[in-house]
């Protein structure tokens, strides 16, 4: 089986060795491809998730969700608890298993079929992503009916915030939470546009694909991510590219979530 996880360590950490090691002691058939993502970055987490869980998969795939900054509760925690996991599962079968925190399931309540509730303890160690998290994956991949609970209902899940960074990828492309088609008012395809991003505007133009642009020009863009949502609508998320060059470096420091300002001009 296809096992991702997408977690706020990466496969040069100590802890992604720990928890790999303790899902295959679980799962010895598993493939496993780890993607990181900035520590707490719980909306590039849920980006790349849907990404992920959307697209063509093999039989049996399972995506593990593992950001959890513990933000529900900003007290004192009793033993180390912390954000529920539930799971989540595509119309293809593909099968999502994740720490319900910040903006996790937020891009993934736009495709599933069904959430629910997994039982199983959320306390009793510092490091659950090891000690506890990979028997509920495992239980999960097994069909073990028994750690399914309660229905959650896709409405009580977060909506994709609107204007944000959502994922920074090798390449310095900016990928956005602004959908190709809702553009603010006088942003056409082929017209100038500004982005403004961490404190800084830069000049762009509104272009109809990524590489619609001359070398050194930044594009604001339909990217390559996106899905079709459970209302059959074709959803693709804008990108911010600079042809030739690192979107992010021109902006500075970008992080997950920084608001991305769009304006005609």
């Amino acid at each position: 089986m296809l096992l991702h996880v997408v977690a706020d360590f990466g496969p040069q950490d100590l802890a992604f060795a720990e928890v790999a090691q303790r899902l295959l002691t679980r799962l010895p058939d598993a493939q496993i491809v780890c993607t990181p993502v900035p520590a707490f970055a719980t909306l590039a987490a849920g980006f790349v998730a849907a990404q992920l869980a959307a697209s063509e998969a093999p039989a049996g795939t399972l995506v593990f969700v593992n950001v959890a900054p513990r933000r529900d509760d900003r007290g004192a925690r009793v033993d180390n608890d912390g954000e529920r996991l539930v799971w989540a599962r595509m119309p293809s079968g593909v099968q999502v298993v994740g720490v319900d925190a910040g903006d996790a399931f937020a891009f993934l309540a736009e495709v599933v079929d069904e959430v629910r509730v997994l039982r199983g303890a959320t306390h009793g160690s510092q490091f659950r992503s090891r000690d506890l998290f990979p028997d509920a994956v495992a239980r999960v991949a097994r069909g073990d009916a028994g750690v399914f609970g309660d229905i959650v209902p896709t409405p009580a899940l977060p909506p994709v915030p609107d204007g944000r960074v959502a994922y920074v990828d090798g390449f310095g492309n900016l990928k956005t939470t602004w959908r190709w088609g809702a553009l603010p008012v006088g942003l056409e395809p082929g017209g100038a546009a500004t982005v403004a991003i961490a404190g800084r505007a830069l000049e762009a133009r509104v272009a109809g694909g990524a590489f619609a642009v001359p070398e050194g020009m930044l594009a604001v863009a339909p990217g390559s991510s996106g899905y079709v949502d459970r209302h059959g609508q074709s959803v693709r998320w804008v990108e911010v590219f600079l042809r030739g060059g690192d979107a992010a470096a021109a902006f500075g420091t970008v992080r997950p979530g920084d608001p991305v300002g769009l304006a005609p001009g």
